[in-house]
């Protein structure tokens, strides 16, 4: 769908504002000034304002204009690059992260922790409707025809997704599993044994380094740039020193840091993999939550020779508690399919009925479109608070999609400590060596924004940046 003129003119704004050539307090040019510009109406202008005041991206001052969001300093600056590989033996991570989610699953604790956004902020009552629709046409034959790989409707549904992506896969070439996390599961036991050693991210999701501990396998982890994603150098380099069976690496909006590999870096990944035969299984859950016009494509666009397996689901945002996922595992579709036969069958069958009801007639794209504008702005709204009340010396990473933000405290602070201390005060956070198989990071934490800001969330922050404080080194 084309833009109109507003949005085009808003999008070129905000790209501005989120690459950081336009800084926080800068003044935006007068609505005569972006006319003569463009080419456009005052109305336009105006509309476009509008739209970057609701993202939270600028705010307009009586008699001034408009003003880049925030309080004029410098923009806070980003994460330090880690630049080396951390091999270990064996992985032991799981007691450290069930002891943090056990404080953060407390519905009574504000979720600055949580793994997932809001469910304020997804068409649940649509989905309800569509699931007592479809529940009433599903075909007996179906709920034993739609075990692996899973219901067609919904498979024709996904694959109509990738060829909007400008990517043609058959729905055969889909796999529906019970939420992503089955799919990455799936994925790894189809290429890898145990004792074999796996590339991970540095800092990377948890649930990794966990399948690894499960699994019995290594891991060597990659670090992540903050801005580039993985270190493509630091990886080459591991796969020539190390037997690395496969890797596991998010490409967009990595979780915990929210960056993204550009095009070029994806397709460098994919070659450089091919180069040595070694596949990956790619965790693109976010990929829908990008700020702005363009979807980034995944490293799987970029796969000629069938090593990537490429893994997704609707519960960031669609469906949370649905447990709808899929791979589109490459050369790798028989072993997969068979593995998910061996262990939980089926994914539900009405569960991916109603997804794909929802998904032909209740207006995805639509509520895709809302969700972004939620949570850029609520993005906006948690970096100000930072702002605010956080010590100047930290380090932001700068997301531009879904709703996480990584935060770097001097070398010496202790993030376990304070989340003891914010959950005594009903407040979860992530704190870094989660993320890490050799438990790394203890000097970070990583923030949601996938809710609604409001008073809570700001007095949150507030007690969050007195603790910090008061923890502070020296």
């Amino acid at each position: 769908m084309a833009l109109k003129r507003y949005e085009a003119l808003a999008e070129l704004l905000a790209a501005d504002i989120r690459d950081g050539r336009l800084a926080a307090g800068t003044r935006l040019p007068s609505i005569r000034k972006l006319k003569q510009l463009h080419g456009v109406s005052p109305s336009t202008v105006f509309q476009a304002y509008y739209r970057l005041e609701y993202l939270g991206l600028v705010r307009a001052y009586e008699r001034s204009g408009y003003f880049v969001a925030g309080s004029g300093q410098a923009p806070l600056r980003e994460p330090e690059p880690a630049s080396r590989p951390h091999l270990s033996s064996a992985v032991d991570i799981n007691q450290l992260v069930f002891s943090v989610l056990g404080a953060i699953q407390d519905p009574n604790i504000l979720p600055l922790g949580s793994a997932f956004p809001s469910p304020q902020l997804f068409p649940l009552p649509r989905l309800a409707r569509s699931l007592a629709t479809s529940a009433r046409f599903v075909d007996p034959w179906d709920t034993v025809a739609s075990l692996p790989p899973g219901y067609p409707a919904l498979r024709q549904q996904i694959a109509l997704r990738y060829l909007g992506m400008g990517m043609p896969l058959a729905p055969e070439q889909i796999i529906i599993t019970n939420g992503a996390l089955e799919a990455l599961n799936l994925c790894l036991s189809a290429v890898a044994q145990p004792g074999d050693l796996i590339a991970i991210e540095s800092p990377g999701f948890y649930a990794a380094a966990q399948a690894l501990e499960r699994l019995k396998m290594k891991a060597i982890e990659i670090p992540v740039h903050p801005q580039e994603g993985v270190d493509l150098l630091v990886l080459e380099r591991a796969l020539h020193e190390h037997p690395v069976k496969a890797c596991w690496f998010m490409t967009s909006f990595q979780n915990p840091m929210g960056t993204t590999m550009s095009d070029g870096a994806k397709q460098a990944l994919v070659s450089l993999l091919a180069r040595h035969g070694i596949p990956l299984i790619e965790d693109d859950v976010y990929t829908e939550l990008y700020f702005g016009n363009r979807r980034p494509l995944p490293a799987k666009a970029y796969d000629k020779e069938g090593l990537v397996m490429h893994c997704s689901s609707f519960s960031k945002c669609l469906a949370p508690g649905y447990r709808i996922g899929w791979v589109a595992p490459g050369r790798f579709g028989k072993e997969i399919e068979q593995l998910k036969l061996m262990t939980t069958l089926s994914a539900s069958v009405p569960a991916q009925a109603a997804i794909a009801d929802y998904l032909q007639t209740g207006g995805y794209d639509k509520h895709l479109r809302k969700l972004r504008q939620a949570l850029e702005a609520q993005s906006s709204s948690l970096n100000e608070a930072i702002r605010r009340h956080f010590p100047d010396d930290i380090r932001v990473s700068r997301p531009k999609g879904g709703y996480f933000l990584w935060v770097e405290f001097p070398a010496r602070f202790d993030t376990l400590q304070l989340h003891r201390l914010a959950a005594a005060q009903g407040i979860s956070i992530a704190p870094g060596p989660i993320f890490s198989a050799s438990r790394q990071y203890r000097n970070c934490i990583r923030l949601n924004f996938g809710s609604p800001w409001s008073a809570d969330f700001e007095q949150a922050l507030a007690t969050l940046g007195a603790l910090i404080k008061s923890l502070y080194p020296g």
